[in-house]
């Protein structure tokens, strides 16, 4: 099993511990608020599986009908999951439409907030652990689901400090609107988690500072080409695909023109993790006097 799965292991059992300890507070204190963040727990544990399962199905090799790998599948996974938040987000706000007509004091508020208090300790280590370990080995699967966790900590931090005010100040009414706060950040998230994956499904051009740092050592490992030009990047997981035409002298000999092209592929790769570049190589007449020039 690789790290990236047994991390993806790693977020079930925590999940469901995380739940366990969340429902227990709910359970205690009767709180909408508490209980909004438990059925968030939820949705972490059924996302850990669809992530565990999306990592699994991309780490299968090329075949003939993939012959670019499975690596999109973790897109999907992503994208499962901010659906299922968009989805959590509407239930909660249900139950603090209802909460706020017919409010109620919170009971054994002391020993509910001390167990969501653990929970969300937990859940705080865990997401700073996927989100550094998801970006290093650049997996959107596992950089979703940490990021999804981070998003819970914050909600259950404002949650826990607004709740310490239930029994100080008598306020019923704050509990349901502290869900119904909740369940907005909830929604912002699961339309970023959303809106990131589609792009990753679309084909997204990699970020501006990294194109800039692909034409530099193509340009600066390009000698005896003249230009290269109709650069086309994109994302699949954690494959970076990059592809352009080269432009060498017409007179070049094809030993020639690979050795250029396997000195730039040395050296994209050296920079970018996981790269699969395609060179087209092209004669001086089809040159067209834009793109990157070679130094």
């Amino acid at each position: 099993m690789s790290r990236i799965q047994k991390l993806a292991m790693g977020s079930i059992f925590v999940g469901a511990l995380v739940f366990a300890l969340k429902y227990a507070a709910y359970y205690l204190t009767g709180s909408i608020a508490l209980y909004s963040d438990a059925l968030e727990s939820i949705i972490n544990v059924v996302t850990a599986v669809a992530a565990l399962m999306a990592i699994r199905v991309s780490a299968a090799p090329a075949d003939a009908n993939h012959p670019y790998g499975h690596h999109k599948v973790e897109y999907f996974s992503a994208v499962l999951e901010g659906v299922l938040i968009i989805v959590a987000a509407l239930m909660i706000l249900r139950e603090a439409y209802f909460g706020f007509f017919s409010p109620k004091m919170l009971d054994a508020p002391g020993i509910g907030l001390a167990a969501n208090a653990i929970a969300t300790a937990i859940n705080g280590l865990w997401s700073w652990v996927l989100i550094r370990q998801g970006r290093r080995m650049r997996s959107p699967a596992l950089t979703a689901d940490g990021r999804h966790l981070m998003t819970d900590v914050v909600t259950s931090i404002g949650v826990l400090v607004g709740l310490v005010f239930v029994p100080i100040t008598g306020w019923a009414w704050l509990d349901p609107v502290l869900a119904a706060f909740v369940a907005v950040n909830i929604l912002w998230s699961g339309w970023g988690l959303i809106k990131e994956s589609i792009g990753g499904l679309m084909d997204e051009a990699l970020p501006e500072a990294t194109l800039s740092k692909v034409r530099e050592i193509i340009s600066s490992n390009a000698e005896g080409a003249i230009e290269a030009h109709d650069l086309r990047t994109r994302h699949a997981g954690k494959m970076t695909f990059i592809d352009f035409h080269l432009v060498v002298p017409g007179a070049m000999s094809v030993t020639n023109a690979h050795d250029i092209c396997d000195r730039i592929e040395r050296a994209l790769k050296d920079e970018i993790e996981d790269a699969l570049i395609t060179i087209h190589v092209e004669p001086d007449n089809k040159a067209k006097h834009a793109g990157i020039v070679v130094l």
